[in-house]
């Protein structure tokens, strides 16, 4: 985990970062604390690169196996 969280980085798991925080923070200052739970996503999905936001699915490591088990 911490090294997914350390390496890797690009210009667009930073943009989602920064996105993030910066919903969070204004969010906070301002009393509306749902904004604070809808800014914690784009800050982790920068922070953690779960899924696409990490390019796993734009460089083709997402495989995905066709099912064999039926007949057309």
């Amino acid at each position: 985990m911490i090294n997914r969280i350390f390496s890797n980085w690009t210009w667009v798991r930073i943009v989602y970062l920064l996105i993030g925080v910066w919903v969070i923070v204004q969010s906070a200052l301002e009393g509306q604390w749902i904004g604070v739970v809808i800014g914690a996503w784009p800050a982790v999905m920068g922070l953690f690169a779960f899924g696409c936001a990490s390019g796993n699915c734009a460089t083709g490591s997402c495989e995905v196996k066709p099912d064999t088990d039926h007949k057309p």
